[in-house]
């Protein structure tokens, strides 16, 4: 059951994230919102390859990459996160999604971060683009900005689907996008 206080913070919570997400774009009729996106992705991209340079390499060998440049989390009991990004193919943007999320248990806070889902497979690709609300399922591991230099996977190694979480706003330890389920919009 939840009670009264947690109710109107977690009320107050959603209404400060549709503020963020009314203050990002528009109602797309008319809105300069892709190109607001677009610009953060750009920021986004190069500010991945530049601090992180071990994911030039796998951009380069990736189908697609989906980038959310901010993603906004928060929870107390119940919490939940949004973001706005894009899917790009050979660093053209082709698509525009939401990422979504709720959760439930023991949380309290907020925070923001970046991410970047790299589709290493036509088939992985191909999967996220044909669903109708993919949904992430994998745990991921990020460093922290004082070990930025370990951060990345050899080409090798990686699976269909490889996940970078960065620029997170404090320290958060066994962050996770499980359970994020990303939806396409029109901007």
């Amino acid at each position: 059951m939840i009670s009264r206080r947690n109710f109107v913070v977690l009320g107050a919570g959603a209404m400060g994230l549709a503020a963020c997400d009314a203050g990002l774009l528009g109602n797309g009729v008319g809105s300069n919102g892709a190109a607001r996106i677009d610009a953060r992705v750009d920021a986004t991209r190069d500010y991945l390859q530049s601090v992180y340079p071990n994911t030039r390499a796998i951009a380069q060998n990736a189908r697609g990459i989906l980038y959310m440049p901010l993603v906004t989390e928060m929870g107390i009991g119940i919490g939940g996160s949004f973001g706005r990004g894009a899917l790009r193919i050979n660093d053209v943007t082709v698509d525009y999604y939401s990422a979504t999320s709720a959760s439930i248990g023991l949380q309290i806070g907020a925070q923001q971060y970046a991410h970047a889902i790299f589709f290493m497979t036509d088939a992985a690709l191909e999967n996220f683009r044909r669903s109708n609300g993919w949904v992430a399922g994998a745990g991921v591991e990020y460093a922290t900005p004082e070990e930025g230099g370990n951060f990345g996977k050899d080409t090798t190694e990686l699976d269909p689907v490889t996940v970078f979480v960065f620029g997170q706003q404090g320290l958060i330890v066994g962050a996770t996008i499980e359970g994020v389920k990303y939806s396409r919009i029109i901007p």
